[in-house]
């Protein structure tokens, strides 16, 4: 009799760089003979990519694992978790959850398929290591995130990433661009290139940025459409940069730069490399070299010593800039980073009340950005339709997918997903522009 073919389960959390991780693991996977499904109760094999950046991710991450334990009870055979969360805490995991067959930390990943064996009887054997070249891409046909570098050397010293991660890595400039031209040559029409810090890409390689060199060859690759990189760090955003992304017809006109706070003691506790003054000396300059540039950003209340006169800095600051989109987050105290040990630690309702106030501002201003775009024309990217199969969605190049909104279309005539179209803007509604096809 035939061995039937062993079904793999894959819940992938956090940020898109994670994402990377879970396509390529499940390539091998897949390139290794197991069958990929959707549903956790068709699969003999669980397999969870966790994130540990804040508390609630950690909150997130455990919920999911001891949830997806619960199948073990039934058709699943074998757990396995990998990713940030067991990255900080795999011992402890190991003792607190004994339903997960296998942990795999990030250093481990070099030896993931001889990880796997270890746990698993596979079929058979054709592909060892986690390959760029063997994703299975997850985000549909039409848009697929190229990583540039791993890790982080900016040590902020309420982030965890850099002890998680290790240092900031570049990939080599080639390997990007190979990748690249063949998700073009699939018909991807669309690359977000992603690292913690964009901007610095190749200072770790070439001694100096190469993150406008890099644009510039990918901007070559003709079946291409829109390219972005995400995310901008404003110090490291410098005049070539913007002159790049203002003269080109590919790189989408939008800025992702978190800039944490505005007030410079806030900042240099934080050891940020930017101040007050050069983040808005910077806003100042993209919406004059690039007016129809989106920026998005975001910011962290209730940092360790932050007064009201900070926070009423930074509300100020934030009516002031206008930010197209804007996230935000209260501070979480991670274990391991330099800020756990500052003291005027800020009282958690504090934080909660300041979260609220800075999110309630931004909806307005959101909300007015988004009613001046009324009349314009822009070029929409068709992706599906709504649940009820009345209206088109699609984005314009002011939405990353999956953190920003989307255009609901309305068409006469039947739309090709995966193909633009010229549409005016006729509405809006909280984070969405509601258009018609011209």
């Amino acid at each position: 009799m035939k061995k039937q073919t062993q079904t793999l389960g894959v819940i992938s959390l956090g940020c898109s760089k994670n994402l990377v991780d879970t396509e390529m693991a499940i390539g091998l996977m897949k390139e290794n003979g197991f069958q990929i499904v959707t549903k956790p109760e068709e699969a003999d094999v669980l397999l969870i990519n966790t994130c540990g950046f804040i508390e609630s991710a950690k909150e997130e991450a455990i919920d999911t694992i001891l949830e997806m334990a619960e199948y073990k009870k039934k058709r699943c055979k074998t757990l396995i978790v990998m990713g940030c969360l067991v990255q900080r805490y795999k011992e402890e995991l190991q003792k607190a959850i004994p339903e997960v067959d296998l942990w795999i930390r990030f250093q481990d990943y070099d030896t993931f398929w001889e990880q796997v064996k270890s746990v698993l009887k596979p079929e058979r054997e054709e592909q060892t290591k986690l390959d760029f070249r063997n994703r299975v891409i997850s985000t549909g046909d039409h848009y697929v995130y190229v990583r540039i570098a791993e890790g982080c050397s900016n040590h902020c010293t309420y982030c965890a990433i850099p002890s998680i991660r290790g240092p900031f890595r570049s990939r080599p400039l080639e390997d990007i661009i190979e990748e690249t031209k063949a998700y073009a040559e699939q018909g991807y029409q669309e690359v977000i290139l992603i690292a913690q810090d964009t901007t610095k890409y190749g200072v770790d390689l070439y001694g100096q940025p190469k993150l406008v060199e890099l644009l510039k060859e990918l901007e070559k690759i003709n079946s291409l459409k829109w390219i972005r990189f995400l995310y901008a760090y404003p110090e490291t955003i410098t005049d070539e940069l913007i002159e790049v992304v203002k003269k080109s017809q590919k790189i989408c006109h939008y800025f992702d730069i978190p800039i944490q706070h505005i007030a410079d003691p806030v900042l240099k506790r934080m050891n940020r490399h930017s101040n007050g003054k050069t983040i808005r000396d910077l806003m100042v300059k993209l919406r004059k070299e690039i007016p129809d540039v989106v920026i998005r950003t975001t910011v962290m209340v209730g940092f360790p010593g932050e007064t009201k006169v900070d926070f009423e800095e930074l509300k100020d600051f934030v009516k002031e800039a206008k930010f197209d989109k804007m996230g935000a987050f209260a501070y979480s105290k991670e274990e391991g980073t330099p800020a756990e040990r500052l003291k005027d630690q800020v009282h958690p309702s504090t934080k909660k009340s300041r979260y609220r106030q800075i999110m309630e501002l931004q909806q307005e201003i959101s909300r007015q950005n988004l009613k001046e775009k009324i009349g314009k024309t822009v070029e929409v990217f068709v992706e599906g339709k709504t649940y009820d199969g009345k209206f088109y969605l699609g984005r314009s190049y002011m939405d990353v997918p999956d953190m920003d909104g989307v255009v609901i279309l309305k068409a006469e005539k039947d739309l090709e997903i995966g193909k633009f179209y010229f549409a005016k803007i006729t509405d809006v509604r909280e984070y969405d522009l509601i258009a018609e096809i011209c």
